[in-house]
């Protein structure tokens, strides 16, 4: 899964980063050039795809952790493995969720105040604690992208361990079967 993962993880920080900087270089929303307007198109869209993305990358790695929890599960009571790679496989997995969710709602929150600084918008935020509706939405787009590269280390660190969890099932499913003379 690490190999299908790296990649995944990859992309979905260039996308993130691709949206940060055209973010960036958006001086002034409420401008009416065209050039401006381009740029706050280029922002909204790329931010949009960030997003649907950076989300598909967790859920792949909660299916992941569900799907190998429940084989492992099943694997280990068919075969009377002990509990402890299920329970490591459980642990793994309650430990990238907390993650997974904060991202999620990281990503949630800087789109809102994305969307609420956006001089079309009928919410308009203008900003509190002494910092404007922009410095808000990017100090929040700082935070959610440092925030998924972190989850994404945490992420592959777990997946990684995970899979030599389940090499391990697997050598001794096979020396079980061929102790027993069963096909392997």
């Amino acid at each position: 899964m690490t190999r299908i993962f790296l990649p995944l993880a990859v992309v979905s920080t260039i996308f993130l980063v691709a949206t940060f900087v055209l973010g960036l270089q958006i001086d002034d929303p409420k401008v009416l050039d065209r050039a401006v307007q381009a740029g706050v198109s280029a922002h909204f869209l790329t931010a949009l795809a960030a997003l649907c993305f950076a989300t598909l990358v967790h859920a792949v790695v909660l299916t992941y952790f569900m799907g190998t929890g429940r084989w492992i599960e099943e694997t280990s009571t068919a075969y009377h493995l002990p509990e402890s790679y299920f329970a490591e496989n459980q642990s793994l997995k309650y430990r990238v969720v907390p993650m997974i969710v904060g991202c999620f709602a990281l990503l949630l929150t800087t789109g809102a105040l994305g969307a609420a600084v956006d001089p079309a918008s009928p919410v308009q935020f203008t900003g509190g604690m002494g910092l404007s509706a922009t410095m808000w939405h990017r100090g929040f787009a700082i935070v959610t992208l440092l925030a998924n590269i972190a989850a994404h280390y945490g992420e592959y660190l777990a997946l990684f361990r995970n899979g030599e969890v389940v090499e391990e099932v697997l050598a001794e499913v096979r020396r079980i079967r061929l102790e027993k003379g069963l096909a392997v």
